[in-house]
């Protein structure tokens, strides 16, 4: 699994690991059984405290993402995504986004051309 922090980034660490395994998650690099790094094992490859990513995998629990079950770790939960549950990751995925091309002081079509560019993802009525 990788995951990584930007330390200059104004997201805070907690939301960059949730967000990160979040995306694993939701576009199915990590399926359901997968077995997370544990707490403190994340911690120490990322160089953050333990409570951040415990943080972080308290929040993928509630969003019903991953399981824990106490010394056996913590597991991408096997459930589907439901509709609802993955409009709303992505919209805040997309809010990310939004602020990250503001903070850089790019607009609404250099997102949508970046966007387009990087994959399989048609942007309708864009013609970049």
């Amino acid at each position: 699994m990788e995951i990584s922090v930007d330390d200059s980034s104004p997201v805070p660490p907690f939301e960059q690991v949730r967000a990160q395994v979040e995306y694993l998650v939701t576009n199915g690099a990590l399926r359901a059984g997968a077995r997370l790094p544990t707490v403190r094992q994340l911690a120490s490859d990322l160089a953050l405290a333990p409570n951040t990513v415990a943080r972080a995998y308290r929040a993928l629990e509630e969003a019903g993402l991953v399981v824990t079950n106490g010394r056996r770790g913590t597991v991408v939960a096997d459930v589907a995504l439901p509709r609802r549950a993955r409009r709303r990751a992505i919209e805040e995925a997309a809010s990310r986004y939004r602020d990250e091309v503001i903070r850089l002081g790019g607009t609404f079509d250099d997102a949508l051309r970046a966007l387009a560019s990087v994959g399989e993802v048609k942007v309708h009525g864009f013609d970049g």
